[in-house]
């Protein structure tokens, strides 16, 4: 690190389990983020601030006045521009320093396995299921840790899934890819505003504790929010060993992370 890194990121690197070993692991780190609307904007703002080196930015959508009132990486002189390219504009201004890679179309087959094999953290800021079963499938496969967000009406939830730790549940054990629920969209039911961006920067929190390797990620645990009476509650998620997509991967090659 250069005499600026260290004034940049001293707040991070004054914390003693971070110090300079935990923020070079940030710097060298390569996170994809697939979404970038209510979840992905304050994610991808928390990881570039924080100072992760590099930031794969998946969306194919482009920024929509309607959007504005929660996906706070995008303004209205953004409308009608590629969320891709508003975000690495607007991510450019926190931190110039952060390499940005922008992937403005729908990642999917072979194409969504290769890009989460080529990171170290995967957040899924999507807001459908077929998408999210899709990465988390993918993430299995390749064993790379996936932190997923989710938010409609006034409830979020959050959970981290580590295919590479025996015994660790995915997301397919949590929901049924043939679940009666996959129609609700913040499109068809709304989203309180601010909701999006606590459960978006939770996911940015996360990608920092798996990559540096601090304190207890939410690995087995699904967190959640009902933001009308702003509590908190916790569930236990187990392994299930009949998930189709899990059920028998524990024998896959351990990530690259602590």
């Amino acid at each position: 690190m250069d005499d600026h890194q260290l004034l940049r990121y001293s707040r991070q690197i004054m914390l003693p389990q971070m110090d300079f070993e935990g923020q070079q692991k940030l710097l060298d780190a390569r996170v994809l983020i697939i979404g970038l609307g209510g979840l992905g904007s304050p994610a991808a703002l928390y990881l570039a601030a924080a100072g992760v080196g590099s930031l794969v930015l998946n969306d194919f959508d482009k920024v929509d006045l309607s959007n504005l009132q929660r996906q706070i990486l995008h303004g209205s002189d953004d409308i009608g521009t590629a969320k891709t390219e508003s975000a690495c504009r607007n991510l450019a201004r926190i931190n110039p320093d952060v390499h940005l890679e922008p992937l403005d179309r729908k990642l999917e087959g072979e194409d969504l396995e290769e890009q989460i094999a080529a990171c170290d953290v995967v957040l899924d800021c999507s807001d459908n299921f077929a998408t999210r079963f899709a990465v988390n499938t993918a993430s299995v496969r390749t064993g790379i840790p996936l932190v997923s967000g989710a938010v409609i009406r006034f409830e979020g939830q959050i959970s981290t899934f580590t295919p590479a730790i025996a015994g660790s549940p995915c997301y397919n054990c949590l929901y049924a890819s043939e679940g009666g629920e996959l129609g609700d969209t913040c499109v068809r039911t709304g989203v309180i505003a601010p909701l999006p961006g606590i459960v978006g920067s939770m996911q940015a929190l996360e990608a920092i504790k798996l990559i540096t390797g601090l304190g207890e990620p939410l690995r087995g645990r699904l967190l959640l929010l009902d933001a009308l009476t702003m509590e908190w509650s916790q569930m236990r998620l187990p392994k299930n060993p009949r998930c189709p997509t899990c059920g028998k991967s524990d024998g896959i090659p351990p990530s690259s992370l602590p």
